[in-house]
């Protein structure tokens, strides 16, 4: 049996984040209902189609949000489950699913044994060796 059978692979977390981030959350900010319709090699199959994919949805995203005002901000959207919830929020959670899914792409490199570049500048051990000095 085939443990990860049923699991997102590497390739379908990246086109995940891009998809769910465009035609979920960002259509449901502008007050339409959800497009997200998964995340499959259909949508863009090899790394470098897959990575166009995602910086091609993600610059749609930044468009969209970019025309949203501080009124905007504060008025209600609606989830696809039906919730109501205040456009700000919504896009934090829209920030918090995408940090999810960024932590499980590092560790599926970590167990493959591919390094993964640190987030903010330093790897935990250059910050431990600098805070020592």
């Amino acid at each position: 049996m085939d443990l990860r059978q049923g699991k997102f692979t590497l390739g379908d977390l990246v086109r995940h984040i891009a998809a769910i981030e465009r035609y979920m959350f960002v259509e449901t900010v502008v007050g339409r209902p959800s497009r997200y319709s998964g995340c499959g090699r259909e949508l863009a199959d090899g790394y470098e189609n897959v990575i166009a994919f995602m910086e091609r949805l993600h610059r749609e995203s930044v468009e969209i949000i970019a025309g949203l005002g501080a009124a905007d901000l504060q008025r209600k959207c609606t989830t696809p489950e039906g919730s109501p919830i205040t456009v700000w929020k919504w896009l934090r959670a829209m920030v918090e699913h995408e940090v999810h899914h960024r932590g499980q792409i590092y560790l599926y490199l970590a167990m493959l044994g591919v390094p993964t570049p640190p987030l903010y500048g330093l790897t935990s051990e250059q910050l431990r060796q600098r805070s020592l000095s």
